[in-house]
This record gives C-alpha cells, sequence and structure tokens, in this order.
C-alpha cells in the first residue's frame, strides 16, 4: 500500500480549506514568522508562476496518531472544526500566503535586523506592467498605518488608508486578490468609467491576477495509515526551520489531546530538580526517556513472572519506544522516576559529585533513576549501594556512556537490578570498562567524564584544604569556592631552567582541588617555597602539613624538593590504585592508549572548559 499521494491543488482552494479549519497545524509545530523581503518574494513568485516548492500534509483519522492540533494564524471560521489534514511541511509559506492574501489583516512579520513590524502589502499596478521592471520590485509594503511620509515625517509621500488613494496611486491591495471583482468594480467607478483605465485594468487582471488565480500548488499528501515514528521522522527530513523536534514536544502534544498539559507536569518536576545541584542540566527528554524504560522493564517483568514464553517486550528507550509511551504510562512512572533522579543527585553528593558541571556522564543519570526507582529502600543496604557505585564508576573510567546509549541503557537496567536483587552475574558494563595507565596522563580538561571521575576521587579520604585545613566536603565545597587545580604551578613549570610540558604539568595527576584562597596564595612559586610560606601562615606541626598534603594523594618529600617527575610517577600510581578500588578492576600498568585514540575519548563527553 501506498504510504504517500501526489496532486496538485488549486492554491486558493488550499487557503480556503485554511481559513475554515480543515487544514491545521500540529500543536508541536513551533511558531516561525517570515520575514517582510520573503513574503514580498513568494508573493511575487505565485504571480509570476513561479514553483514554491511542494507541501505536505498528513491526513487525519488515525486513532494511533492524536495530536492536538491549532489553526493556522489568523484563521477565524474554524468554529471548531476538526481538521482533515495537517501541515507537516510548508507551514511557513502557506501561513505568509494567507495572512497577506486571505485575512483582511495586517500582517505580522520581521524586518531585516528581526524586529518585529506589521505590514500591507501593495502591488504597484504600473510597475507590474512595465516589461523593464521586474514584478517583485513592483510588490512593496506599507507600515500600520498605510502612510509613507518624507523630509522627517513632515511630507507625506504615500497614503493609501482608504480606497480613493488606493485607486488613485494605482496601488492594487493583495489583501483583495481573492476579491478582485469587488474592487475593480470600485476601481473603474473612481475614473468614472474612463477607457484607459479599464484597459489598463483588465491588462493588470489578465497579467497579475490571473496568475494568483490560476495558481496549483504542489501537494504531498501522508496517509493516516503511516505509523506515528513514520510521521515525525519525516516531518523532521522536511522540517526547513533547522531545528529537529524533540520527543518531549510530539508527546506535549499526543498527550493534550487528553487534556494533559507535558509542559506544566515538567515545569513542577523540574521545580523539585532545582533544588539539586547534579539535576541543574537534567532535560525534559532525560525523563521521558528514563520513564520509557522504566515502564518497558516492568511490563518485560510481569510477562515473564506470567510465564510468557513469546512477545517479551523488549526493554528500551529508543526513539520509536519514547514516541509510543503512553500516558497512562506516563502518569503512572513519572514520581517514581523523578525520585529516582533525586536519589541518584544524593548518592553522587555522598561520592563527591557536587554539581551537574562535575557530573561525569549527565546520560548515565538516566538508567541510574530507573535502577533506583526499582530498588526502593533496598539502596540503602551499604552493600547495594556499594554495587551500584561501582556500576556507576566503571560506566566513568570504562568511558562508555559517551555516545550510542540507549541499547547500553537496557543492558544496565536489567543487569544491575538482577546483580542487586538477585546477586545475578556482574553486568555487561563492568566487564566492559577498560582503564589505561597513560590515559591519566591525557586527562587535562572537563572536557572528558574520566577527568571529572578523578577529580571526585581525589576528594574520597577526608581531604583537607591546604590553607583552611577545612575536610573538602558538600558544605565547603561551595563556601570555599572549591575548583581544581595545579600542584606544580604553571608558571614554575614554564621556567627555562624546569621547562616542564604543557602535556605533563596539565595533566589530572598535577592538580587537586583547593579553594580559592589557596591557590591564589600558592601563586607560581616552586613547591618547596609554598610550602615554606604556607606554615609560616597557619602556624602548625611540619606532620599535620604532611598529613594535609597526604588527603591529597601526594607524598611531601617529592614537594619538598620540587621534584616534578618523582611526584608524578608516585601519584599517578595513587590515583590508579583509587581507580581500581572504585571499579574493582584490577590495572595492568604496562597497558597503553595509542595517541589517536586518546583524542578521541577526549572528546567523547565534552560540557566545558578548564578553570585555573
Amino acid at each position: 500500500m501506498e504510504s504517500f499521494d501526489s496532486t496538485k491543488r488549486s492554491l486558493y482552494e488550499i487557503l480556503k480549506d485554511v481559513n475554515s479549519g480543515k487544514i491545521q497545524l500540529p500543536d508541536f509545530q513551533r511558531g516561525w514568522v517570515w520575514d517582510d523581503n520573503r513574503i514580498k518574494g513568494i508573493l511575487a513568485s505565485v504571480a509570476k508562476s513561479f514553483p514554491i516548492g511542494a507541501i505536505m500534509l498528513l491526513e487525519t483519522g488515525n486513532e494511533n496518531i492524536r495530536f492536538k492540533t491549532k489553526p493556522v494564524e489568523g484563521a477565524t471560521n474554524i468554529n471548531g472544526y476538526k481538521p482533515e489534514m495537517l501541515i507537516l511541511d510548508g507551514q511557513q509559506r502557506i501561513t505568509s500566503l494567507f495572512q497577506a492574501i486571505i485575512t483582511n489583516k495586517v500582517v505580522n512579520t520581521r524586518n531585516a535586523k528581526g524586529y518585529e513590524i506589521k505590514r500591507w502589502y501593495y502591488i504597484n499596478m504600473e510597475k507590474a506592467l512595465d516589461p523593464g521592471t521586474d514584478l517583485e520590485e513592483a510588490i512593496f509594503s506599507i507600515n500600520e498605518k498605510k502612510i509613507i511620509t518624507g523630509n522627517i515625517g513632515r511630507e507625506i509621500v504615500l497614503d493609501l488608508t482608504n480606497d480613493d488613494k488606493e485607486f488613485e496611486n494605482l496601488m492594487y491591495p493583495v489583501s483583495m486578490v481573492d476579491e478582485y471583482d469587488i474592487w475593480r468594480t470600485k476601481f473603474i467607478e473612481y475614473w468614472d468609467y474612463d477607457r484607459d483605465k479599464i484597459k489598463f485594468w483588465n491588462e493588470f487582471e489578465k497579467t497579475i491576477i490571473k496568475g494568483f488565480n490560476s495558481y496549483n500548488l504542489p501537494v504531498i499528501v501522508m496517509k493516516k495509515e503511516n505509523p506515528k515514528e513514520a510521521v515525525c521522522q519525516v516531518f523532521e527530513k522536511v522540517n526547513t526551520g533547522g531545528v529537529s523536534l524533540t520527543v518531549f514536544e510530539l508527546l506535549t502534544a499526543t498527550y493534550a489531546t487528553d487534556n494533559f498539559y507535558l509542559k506544566d507536569d515538567w515545569d513542577s518536576i523540574k521545580k523539585r530538580f532545582n533544588e539539586y545541584k547534579v539535576l541543574r542540566n537534567t532535560s525534559n527528554t532525560d525523563i521521558i526517556q528514563a520513564i520509557t524504560l522504566y515502564s518497558t522493564y516492568l511490563k518485560r517483568c510481569k510477562f515473564l513472572a506470567e510465564g510468557s514464553k513469546e512477545d517479551i517486550p523488549v526493554v528500551s528507550a529508543k526513539r520509536k519506544e519514547m514516541l509510543n509511551l503512553s500516558l497512562v504510562d506516563y502518569e503512572k512512572y513519572r514520581h517514581d522516576i523523578a525520585s529516582g533522579f533525586i536519589k541518584a543527585s544524593k548518592i553522587l553528593v555522598e561520592n563527591h559529585i557536587y554539581t551537574a558541571r562535575d557530573l561525569p556522564y549527565s546520560t548515565q543519570l538516566v538508567p541510574m533513576s530507573v535502577i533506583l526507582a526499582k530498588l526502593g529502600s533496598m539502596i540503602d543496604n551499604v552493600g547495594n549501594k556499594s554495587k551500584l557505585m561501582r556500576w556507576f564508576w566503571c560506566g566513568v573510567f570504562g568511558e562508555l556512556y559517551g555516545s550510542a546509549n540507549e541499547t547500553r541503557y537496557a543492558l544496565d537496567v536489567v543487569q544491575v537490578i538482577d546483580w542487586i536483587e538477585n546477586n545475578g552475574p556482574e553486568p555487561k558494563t563492568i566487564y566492559d570498562a577498560n582503564f589505561s595507565p597513560s590515559r591519566l596522563n591525557t586527562l587535562r580538561t572537563r572536557n572528558s567524564a574520566a577527568y571529572k571521575g578523578v577529580y571526585a576521587l581525589l576528594m574520597e579520604d577526608n581531604t583537607k584544604d591546604w590553607l583552611s585545613a577545612t575536610k573538602i566536603d558538600f558544605s565547603t565545597y561551595f563556601s570555599e569556592s572549591i575548583d581544581i587545580h595545579h600542584i606544580f604551578p604553571v608558571a614554575w613549570c614554564e621556567k627555562r631552567e624546569n621547562n616542564i610540558p604543557r602535556s605533563d604539568f596539565d595533566s589530572i595527576i598535577n592538580k587537586t582541588p583547593l579553594s580559592g584562597p589557596t591557590n591564589r596564595f600558592v601563586s607560581g612559586d616552586a613547591p618547596s617555597k609554598y610550602l615554606s610560606r604556607l606554615k609560616a601562615k597557619i602556624s602548625v606541626p611540619d606532620d599535620v602539613v604532611d598529613d594535609i598534603l597526604r588527603s591529597h594523594l601526594i607524598s611531601p618529600e617529592f614537594l619538598y624538593s620540587d621534584n616534578f617527575y618523582g611526584f608524578f610517577a608516585d601519584r599517578k600510581e595513587k590515583i590508579l590504585t583509587r581507580i581500581e578500588n572504585a571499579t574493582g578492576k584490577p590495572i595492568p600498568r604496562d597497558q597503553a592508549i595509542p595517541e589517536d585514540e586518546m583524542t578521541i575519548i577526549e572528546n567523547a563527553d565534552g560540557d566545558g572548559s578548564e578553570v585555573e
């Protein structure tokens, strides 16, 4: 069966159906106003019978594809009319022509600088009939008052405020193209049936008006039997606005048919999330994806519990399943998932991930929220929480959540829940995780998840700020303006006598969380020099200073002797040990990553630049 029909329809017939409401817009269509020049251009193209491109319509009537609809802006005669067709492609062309020709109202548009303006459109009849003038030059727009002035407003250059002045100036209103016979009668009467003016009008009607009247528009009709996924995909392929629709926008239009306003519901969830800094960048699509994962997981569990062997539902959060998320399932599971996200943020704070900026992979929150929604209070068991965090760190240091995540989402939800609830096999994410020692050398900015993972692990062992000696935790992280800073300062490393390459001194190995005041105190001095100043400043025994340094995985003797590479090798080993403890997986010390692969990984999850 053909999924499309292709035909031609009269432009007037289409605009008439728009005005009556037979043709409307799906509510997910974004409002987008064409600028003044483009409107004049399309009017000229129609008058000259030039092609303006096909439009695509969708038949209504498929109960599986129910979108909330809205009339084309300016349509006033719909009277609750249920649309027979929805515009998928051609919204701006149809809206512009409809407003300029049919509505008999001023058109809302924009000027070349993007400012909103109101315009009436006219055809200079003399120019339109001049063989030496391009028709596009004959079409012009005038302001809402229909008056053009000059000499700083002192002179009226053109006044079209009534019919007689339009007749006098030979300016034909585009808004009368569909009612030209009315304007013609008045025009001829105004000129007292002058033969030359009648001849002039007849030529204008034949040359210009006929172009509008006889214009046919290519129309592609997408049949109602097409599935929703196909409709949405086609819309995005032909969407000339250049901005892809999100699943959230499409579901918003779908749910609105049942008087459920998804955007309002998301606003209430977002308000809850705003209390948790880790969730500040969580999107509405993340929520939809998590709910879809959860609902498909629970359906699978139900089938298996009933002993079904055939047609077992798949666990998925791919676009197709998200678009098919029913309102019933959304309402049933949204609170559990929102609570799952909040619980995830609290657990991550316990593990020194305090803000969305510090979150290695925002994508990993999606399966994590589902896992926590399912586990409920079971996660409060310390052993279960340790398993969850082992899975989390394997995802981070295996750098497994950078792209193509949907399949991993599904696997992780099924496998992590089984692992924790039933002591099942270790999840594939743990098996797949692999971290090379040489990878540490390449972690230089927050553009990588592993960098942010190391940053969090560096605060794991009662880590204290050097100057204040306060423990770095959720409270002091913000009050002390904690950020990651160099241990061997950049200025010292770049001195000719030291000559430490940036590839080494900019690595995470040479960085640690410190307060803003401490970083300024360190300045650009050699470690031995700033440590001497530090001891004098804080007036504590040497062993206290040494213990503070050790809380940062730093062996003090290397800093006292300004031994960069001794420090570098020693701290690298300590960080690797901490990663092993977090992931529960040994790291072979002779493992290396080719330089080209390092570059690819480094750019996998970029979300910000380094602060120093």
